[in-house]
This record gives C-alpha cells, structure tokens and sequence, in this order.
C-alpha cells in the first residue's frame, strides 16, 4: 500500500485491497473514493470487496469510476462534492493514483494558486502539468483556440528580459517577439544598496515599465501559470495561451520572506529592515541615522541568493556612518551568515576583513535567522557548525537588517523545466536547456553556479542573443558565457572593492590592474558604482549596447 499525502484532507493512492481497509483505519481514514472502474485489470478487486471491507472497519466509500485518459469536467466537479461531503481524512485510489490526482487538482482549481496544486501533487510523486491549462482555467476543458504565436517569447521583464529582448532586436530586428511580465514598474535593485546608505533616493531606482521595452517588442501584461514545452506553450493567468517557436526564461528569484516565522509582519517596524525590498530601504537608512548605542545585526541566508554581498555591504555602509558620527564605540554589530565563509571568493576576503576589524563587526557562521519577534526586539538563529548537532540560539537586537531565503518562482519550481532544486536546468555555457533545444534562460532563475548579479546578466543576455540567433539560421551555438558576475562591495562611503570572477572563482577584471585593482578598496570603484553603473543600465544595457559585454565565441575543444 503506497499512500501518498496531497493535503490535510486528501491522500491518493494506488489500487488497494480489502486487507489493508484495517490499516488504513490505524491510519485514521475515515471515508475511500474508488475512481477505477471495475474490470479495468485482471487482477483488480471489485468496489463491492472494498466496499465491504471498508464497512466492517467504520469506514465510507464511494465509487466515483473514471476511464483512464478520460477526466471529464463534470468528474472533476463530482470528486470535489464528494471530499466536501466525506467524513476526512479521505484515501482516493485508481491503478496508480494518477487519476485521483487529477481529480483533486481539478477540483481545486477555482480556489488554490496552480502553483500550489502543481507543488502538492508533485510532492505526492504525481506530474499534473499536463493539465495545467484546465487548472488555470478553473478546473475546465479550455474552449478558446485563438492562441498568439510569436517568434520569440521572453518571460520576465527584469534587467535579464529586457536586455536579451533588446539585444535580440539589435542582431535580428525582424523578430517578432513577446515580452511576458505583469510588472508595472522596473527597478534598478543594484541602487537598493546606496538607498540604504543614504547616498541615493529610493525613487531613483524606478521607472515605468512601459518606457523600458524595446521598440518593437510586444508586452504581454500577464502572470505566467505554466509551461508546456512539448506543445511549445506558455500559459498565462486565466488560461490564455501564447504560443512560440523559441523561448527565454528569466523572471528572477522569489524572496521567500515567508520562511523566517514572524518576519513578514514586523518588516519596517521594531528596528526590522532589509535592503532587498524598495520600500524598506529608505527605513534602513533612517535606522542607522537614528540609532547611538546598542546591537545592530545583518544576516545572510543559504546560498543562492541574488548579489551574495549585500548583506554585508548593508553592514558596512552602517558600520561606516556610525563611526564618522563618533557612535561606532556603542554599538555592536554582528554578522549572522548562514555559510561558512565572509565571502566566496578567497581573493577578496583580506580586503573585506580589515573592514569588519575596523568596525569591530562579529562574524559568526553557520547561523541561520529562522525566526523574528520584533516587537520583543529578539532574533532566533539556527547553528549548523560542521560535526556538530544542529541547535538554536537567540539573541537581542536593536536593530536588524535581514537578507531574506530565496527560491525560484512558484511556477518555475513546479515546471518541466527545472531541475532538482527547481532552478531552470541549463548548460552553463550556452545557457540552452538541458532537455529543450528551443528553450534557454538567464538572470536569477537558471541553474548555472554563478553570482546572481546584474552584471551577469549584462553578459548573459548578448550570449543568449547571439546562440538563439544562430538557432534560427540553423547553426550550432556560437556563443558562451564564462560565468562572469561583479559585486561592488560597498566597504565605506567613498570606496568600493570591486569583486570580478567567473566559474570557479576564476578573477575576470575588467580593467587594467594599474588602473583599478578590485581586490583593494578604491574611489575609482565608488565613481563606477554611484555614477557610471546607473546610466550604463538605464541607456546601454537595457537598450542593447553591449558594452565591454560582448559574448565569447564557443572555442574548440583542444
């Protein structure tokens, strides 16, 4: 007997036989939905054996029979007024559970997310995305035929979108292609940081989505609901359909904000801050101004998060102000990162600890913010040392500034496109999908193990261009992506250590040592950051100018 629990109510299962109705009583069930049809195998019960059975153990049934292949809609509408009449919890079963899934998933349409339904029944083992376009339609067969096509299909209109999108337009401006992101506006998060600094306004890193896309790019103001690549699909909220011949996947990562208990509903308030949100930035800057004594702490979760060193530029940005207001001998600032190192790149690290020295900043690894009661002003960290039990620690703060845990999106994670861990499976090279040849992806949300920074995508998206262009002409792929990502790692006002690598850890600096060498602290990196970076991506990254991020031809293997 192979029960497979969906939600609190529902568990799904193969065919079972008289003899386990006992156990499934101990289990606790209290009512059995047959959706087999009698005499679909030589070896299966009838439901007047179950039936029986499950009668001696005070259990109800009901046969709810549905051929396989052949969930209708008015099956689907009798399963969900039967798991609201039954006593629960409730064991639905046919020869694999496939069926019953699918019953579940479509009853449940109008009222849970489709990601939701995708994650439950994939978590019970059961892919139902071959019916997420009646999901998203409300549990219903889909009767609109009018689908769109484009040539290409871009879903997310982040730095990476809009870039590939515009770089696209450059190489091939006969494409007619669809920009899929329901956003109506578009934010330049590298500048959240300096916001929190005081050095830059909050407004100053938003513009109106609407004057970003490329001319001639079509926007599709719709949330993404699902995936079908064998059928070459999107599947936008309300079931509408977009059809495409080739297709980039790019909508970023999903703060998951959710998973520190508590966080949520004291961000802003009681001290509680983080740069990562537009809103709350401004408040990270007004905490620091306001604040002459006590503990302040920032946090880093498990990798991988967007910009792996804003958590700890917040810190030092703080660290700095405090100690040019002559507080900094008051305060005690702690660091709480989740990993084991200050940052991942070693040649980085001598620079990175002279700050944390001069700002007298504690670091301890392996702790893991799990939890937050702001209003009692007290953090819960979980302790993971190597070789040792994993225990929980908590601690006061005055102020705290919070790096959230980040996933891919929802429809990401449940979609024939990503991999274990729910990332977009790509070749970290070509950055085309491991499984779909018409498929590729950059920014955030692929699986390649580089930083997730704007200034990777700044490289990514002309490679992208350029293999799906080549894609078209019938070649092979031309260009290659060799995992460059940039984080300015903001150590005090005035001067930056400018981190540049690649795969590996590999250094890839884009100047010339005895101009500006990006293992030491240097203005030369504060003017790059404060004011070349933002026009860079406002009027040459987002509009196609590949500056100093022209792609790499593929060499041949020696």
């Amino acid at each position: 007997m192979d029960v497979r629990k969906i939600d609190e109510t529902l568990s799904v299962s193969p065919q079972i036989l008289a003899e386990d109705l006992p156990r499934l009583r101990e289990l606790g069930f209290r009512a059995v939905i047959c959706n087999r049809p009698d005499g679909e195998g030589p070896d299966q019960p009838g439901f007047e054996e179950i039936e029986a059975a499950a009668a001696a153990e005070g259990i109800e049934a009901l046969y709810l029979p549905v051929a396989t292949g052949m969930v209708r809609d008015e099956d689907a509408v009798a399963f969900g007024a039967a798991i609201r009449r039954l006593p629960g919890p409730i064991l639905a079963y046919c020869r694999t559970g496939t069926r019953s899934a699918t019953l579940w998933s479509l009853a449940e349409a109008g009222d849970r997310a489709l990601s939701d339904i995708l994650g439950r029944t994939r978590g019970a083992g059961y892919d139902m995305n071959g019916v997420a376009r009646r999901i998203a339609n409300g549990g219903r067969t889909p009767t609109d035929t009018a689908d769109a096509r484009f040539d290409v299909v871009i879903v997310g209109a982040g730095a990476a979108g809009i870039s590939v999108a515009a770089s696209l337009r450059a190489r091939k401006a006969d494409l007619e292609i669809a920009l899929i992101d329901p956003a109506d506006v578009h934010y330049y998060q590298p500048g959240w940081t300096l916001v929190g600094a005081g050095v830059f306004e909050a407004r100053d890193t938003a513009r109106v989505m609407g004057g970003l896309v490329p001319k001639g790019v079509h926007w599709i103001k719709a949330a993404v609901a699902a995936f079908e690549p064998e059928a070459n699909a999107v599947i936008l909220d309300g079931c509408r359909v977009v059809r495409y011949d080739r297709l980039i996947v790019c909508p970023g990562l999903k703060l998951d904000w959710d998973r520190i208990e508590g966080l949520e509903r004291t961000l802003g308030r009681n001290g509680v801050t983080s740069n990562y949100r537009y809103d709350l930035a401004p408040y990270t800057w007004k905490l620091v101004g306001e604040m002459k004594r006590g503990r302040a702490i920032f946090t880093q979760p498990p990798m991988p998060i967007k910009c792996a060193g804003a958590p700890q530029k917040a810190m030092y940005l703080s660290g700095d102000a405090w100690l040019r207001r002559g507080v900094l001998d008051d305060i005690e600032i702690s660091f709480m990162n989740a990993g084991g190192v200050l940052f991942g790149v070693k040649d980085y690290v001598p620079a990175l600890m002279e700050y944390v020295e001069r700002y007298r900043a504690g670091l301890n690894f392996f702790h893991n913010l799990v939890a937050i009661d702001g209003p009692a002003r007290r953090a819960t960290f979980e302790v993971s040392e190597p070789g040792q039990p994993v225990r929980r620690v908590e601690t006061e703060f005055d102020m705290i500034h919070v790096c959230p845990p980040q996933v891919a999106p929802d429809f990401i994670r449940v979609s024939p496109l990503a991999d274990a861990a729910g990332w977009v499976d790509v070749d970290q090279a070509t950055l085309r999908h491991r499984t779909y040849e018409n498929i590729w992806s950059l920014g955030d949300v692929m699986n390649a193990p580089n930083a997730k920074t704007a200034a990777a995508a700044r490289k990514q998206a002309p490679v992208v261009a350029e293999n799906v262009v080549a894609d078209i002409a019938g070649r092979a792929p031309v260009a290659q992506y060799d995992g460059y990502g940039s984080c300015p790692l903001t150590v005090e006002r005035g001067r930056i250590v400018l981190a540049e690598f690649g795969y590996g850890g590999a250094l890839k600096p884009s100047f010339p040592k005895f101009l500006l060498d990006g293992t030491r602290p240097t203005r030369a990196a504060w003017l790059l950051k404060e004011r070349m970076l933002p026009p860079i991506y406002w009027r040459a990254m987002l509009r196609g100018h590949e500056w100093m991020a022209h792609p790499e031809p593929i060499r041949a293997a020696e």
